[in-house]
């Protein structure tokens, strides 16, 4: 009798949850006018949406109206394949043709001014049609990718949230967000990056030091603004996400040393315990884990040199996604407030030097970041507001 009274609680429990997912609509509307408000499209740009097949798709017919009352050209929704070919497609077939659609997309695509790319869209040939055009210095993209991307991260031995909360959560981030004070603090932040030596430190034992010199600071404050992506230096500078939050660089490559201590993480498909990689120079010269040593070195080595370089440090600094007490998660690519992440790999787009394709985003969320003599977070937390 007690198991089947403990079933019926756990249903009930879950019930609840679904009820509760049920009862949360996304505000389509507010959402379509706030990522028209922050592309803030001039009369007469001409605008364009690329949309996975029925992902958001209550939402595009409201992005379509707020376009038109701005005065911008409506280009209509541009639909393209899954993410991932589907288990009876040939890869080989959809690999062939991604070159000539791209070629033929960057004509279509040609005398496009803006573009929306919205959740569940991968990198396909109209997404690189439309990235070639960006690293032009033409145009400028607002990326909403919100969970379809794979943003929402787990945090070791915790599960994500129900659905439901991850999308009140980014919503209202979108919604709520106080931008002007964003990017009041992230200039302030990208100013001490230029003065002074930057310290990332961890209870794990990380402690890795570094300069970015005069290298470009991306900072998603959600401005996409014509004006703004004219003043952009790097590709990424044309590319706005939306939830907005972090700022990114690449540091000097020569700069960087140090230790990056990891929490259990997953390499090569697996788990690894204890991980620490060391850097002179911003390369790693040394490897030791207390278990899954040989899977870090495997996935490095089909990386290649790029996956033994440091790419990026970037610090969240939006307080509406910061990782929550209870329940805790990471929300969108670590860009609340206080989450750090330290990359490895091609920081290309960064305007960094190191090439190669291979990329891994590590975050953590217990960091500790000094600016010169300034704490700008202490266990996590952001201090400097």
């Amino acid at each position: 009798m007690r198991t089947l009274l403990v079933l019926i609680s756990v249903l009930s429990c879950g019930a609840a949850n679904l009820h509760a997912q049920d009862r949360l609509a996304l505000d389509y509307p507010a959402l379509a006018r706030k990522i028209v408000e922050q592309l803030a499209p001039e009369p007469g740009e001409k605008v364009i949406l690329l949309a996975h097949p029925g992902v958001f798709r209550d939402m595009l017919p409201h992005l379509r109206y707020e376009l038109m009352k701005s005065g911008a050209v409506d280009l209509g929704v541009l639909d393209v394949l899954p993410f991932l070919p589907l288990e009876s497609w040939d890869r080989n077939v959809v690999a062939r043709g991604f070159e000539p659609s791209r070629q033929a997309y960057q004509a279509m695509l040609q005398e496009v001014d803006a573009a929306v790319i919205l959740p569940g869209v991968g990198f396909g040939p109209a997404y690189a049609a439309l990235q070639d055009r960006l690293r032009q210095g033409q145009g400028r993209t607002v990326h909403f990718h919100w969970l379809e991307g794979g943003g929402s991260l787990a945090l070791p031995g915790q599960p994500l949230p129900f659905r439901f909360v991850m999308d009140s959560t980014y919503q209202h981030a979108v919604l709520n967000t106080d931008y002007e004070a964003l990017a009041r603090l992230q200039e302030q932040f990208e100013q001490a990056l230029r003065r002074d030596e930057v310290r990332v430190t961890t209870p794990l034992g990380t402690d890795v030091r570094f300069r970015v010199g005069d290298r470009p600071v991306n900072r998603q404050d959600g401005d996409a603004s014509a004006a703004r992506a004219q003043s952009g230096v790097i590709l990424i500078d044309r590319e706005i996400e939306l939830p907005a939050g972090a700022v990114r660089v690449a540091p000097l490559e020569e700069t960087v040393s140090g230790v990056i201590a990891f929490p259990p993480s997953q390499w090569d498909g697996q788990p690894v315990v204890g991980l620490k990689l060391r850097f002179e120079s911003g390369r790693v010269i040394q490897v030791s884990a207390d278990s899954g040593e040989e899977l870090v070195e495997a996935e490095m080595q089909r990386g290649g040199e790029a996956a033994r370089r440091f790419r990026e440090f970037a610090l969240g600094f939006n307080p509406e996604m910061a990782v929550p007490e209870r329940y805790p998660w990471i929300p969108y690519y670590g860009y609340g407030a206080g989450v750090v992440r330290l990359s490895l790999g091609d920081n290309s787009e960064l305007g960094g030097t190191v090439t190669g394709g291979y990329v891994r985003w590590n975050f953590f969320t217990d960091a500790t970041v000094t600016v010169g003599n300034q704490v700008w977070v202490r266990d996590g937390k952001l201090v400097v507001r």
